[in-house]
């Protein structure tokens, strides 16, 4: 099969195609925005990109075009698409049709924390000789790439258990296993159900539920009733992890469950729980059931993580992973790109890249490194970029968010259709605007100084800023 994937630099797009490869299709694909990480994964995979929508990209003897759901009607490889009577289709569907079928799938849904959490969960599935295949959103560190088919099972003892009782035990369950982030934005054009409706999980981690996508939900409850049609999804012998703080994620819950659930948080009534050992996060005790299970020493930040780390561990033991036997492992964890990835360090300056978008997820990715830098300046430099940043939903949010900031530069292009001024009042060190990159560089060369720690935040390529930064920092 030949494949012509729309929307092919995306992350997610990105890694329908790495696996469409790996099955031996061929596959070409188009994009309008293409930078690194993904852009680099297709140049390793020798996939053929071109730049721009022009119908003209689409080879004659494509069978089938995958859209991804950055694309509407309008746009000309659509329009030519639906006119020449091809075959189409989105990536949620071609990944459910063509890889999940004989696999049992692990999904992560939340309003953050997804790609970090599906990355330890793959990673501890792996390093417990399971061999997952997965799809995530963003590559992985550990693993070099962003989506694998994986390998056959290893089987290991069964140790779910229902509740409390530790003593029951199943048979292990040698299906391989797909570990999946599951997100709740529409699928495609022509599908406007979340991508996760596609996947049928054994198990879904449901990480937290916040307002996001402002594009395409009205209010949160729009939200909630999407996670709801996920549970549904989930069957009986399978398992729900749920962050047990969760006040949406409770009501979701309160329209209807058929599935056992296990919750998790810093509580020790729940199911899961963890107790810090260190104020950063980077060490702390894992008990199931109110029993410890051990210890987790690594190099991630933040209580944030520390739930993404739990509901992690959580969904290995609801498929038959000896968890304690994990934990040591994740000392060696390296996370994904661009999650607090650390950059570098020149002048005393380390500069760290960070796709943090949302108000909640600015804010608790700042208390971690606030936590590990104790009294060291932090500067955020951000760019808002998401749908929901772009349309303002989030302004009000967005100052109370870099409390942990010590100075801010926001690069508010001429586009951005609200006052970023009322932000920069409001931030609570010295923040200020500017309207474009190199101004933006330039801005940092004299605020920026020696023992700093610079954070730049954004969903997008923000133009290589992050890593133009580092350079400017090393020329001098």
């Amino acid at each position: 099969m030949k494949l012509h994937i729309l929307g092919i630099a995306g992350t997610f797009m990105g890694g329908v195609a790495a696996l469409a490869r790996e099955l031996g299709h061929a596959v070409e694909g188009s994009d309008q925005a293409v930078y690194p990480p993904m852009s680099t994964q297709l140049e390793t995979l020798g996939i053929a990109l071109s730049r721009g929508y022009d119908p003209a990209h689409i080879s004659a003897d494509c069978d089938t075009v995958v859209v991804g759901n950055a694309l509407s009607r309008g746009n000309p490889a659509v329009e030519a698409v639906l006119d020449s009577g091809r075959a189409y289709t989105s990536g949620a569907e071609w990944l459910r049709e063509h890889v999940l079928p004989g696999r049992d799938v692990l999904a992560v849904a939340g309003t953050h924390g997804k790609t970090t959490t599906t990355t330890i969960l793959a990673f501890a599935l792996q390093a417990a000789g399971r061999e997952p295949g997965f799809l995530i959103g963003g590559v992985a560190e550990d693993f070099g790439v962003s989506a694998r088919l994986g390998g056959p099972q290893v089987p290991a003892s069964d140790t779910t258990s229902s509740g409390h009782d530790h003593a029951a035990r199943a048979a292990p369950d040698e299906r391989p296993l797909f570990v999946v982030e599951a997100d709740e934005y529409d699928t495609a054009f022509f599908d406007k159900r979340s991508k996760f409706l596609h996947y049928r999980p054994r198990v879904a981690i449901l990480n937290n539920l916040e307002y996001d996508h402002a594009d395409i939900f009205p209010d949160v409850a729009a939200i909630q009733r999407q996670f709801h049609h996920l549970v549904r999804t989930v069957p009986g012998r399978g398992r729900l992890i749920v962050n047990g703080h969760d006040a949406r994620l409770r009501e979701v819950l309160d329209m209807g469950c058929w599935t056992p659930v296990e919750r998790f948080g810093f509580d020790p009534g729940f199911e899961w729980s963890a107790r810090k050992l260190r104020e950063d996060g980077s060490a702390f005790e894992v008990a199931r059931a109110g029993h410890a299970v051990g210890t987790v020493e690594w190099p991630l930040l933040g209580d944030h993580n520390v739930l993404n780390g739990l509901a992690a561990l959580a969904a290995c033991a609801a498929v038959g992973v000896d968890v304690a036997a994990v934990l040591p492992t994740l000392a060696r964890f390296h996370s994904v790109k661009r999650r607090m990835e650390r950059l570098g360090q020149a002048r005393g300056i380390t500069v760290y890249d960070d796709f943090a978008h949302h108000p909640t997820a600015i804010a608790t990715t700042l208390a971690g490194l606030r936590a590990k830098v104790g009294e060291s300046r932090i500067v955020v430099v951000m760019e808002p970029r998401s749908n929901s940043m772009r349309l303002g939903a989030h302004a009000q949010a967005l100052a109370p968010s870099l409390r942990d900031a010590d100075a801010v530069v926001f690069l508010a292009r001429p586009e951005l259709p609200w006052d970023a001024a009322a932000v920069v009042v409001a931030v609570r060190g010295d923040a200020r605007a500017v309207a474009d990159v190199d101004a933006l560089l330039e801005a940092l060369g004299t605020l920026a100084r020696d023992g700093d720690h610079v954070v730049f935040m954004s969903n997008g390529g923000f133009d290589a800023a992050p890593r133009r930064f580092l350079a400017q920092l090393q020329a001098v």
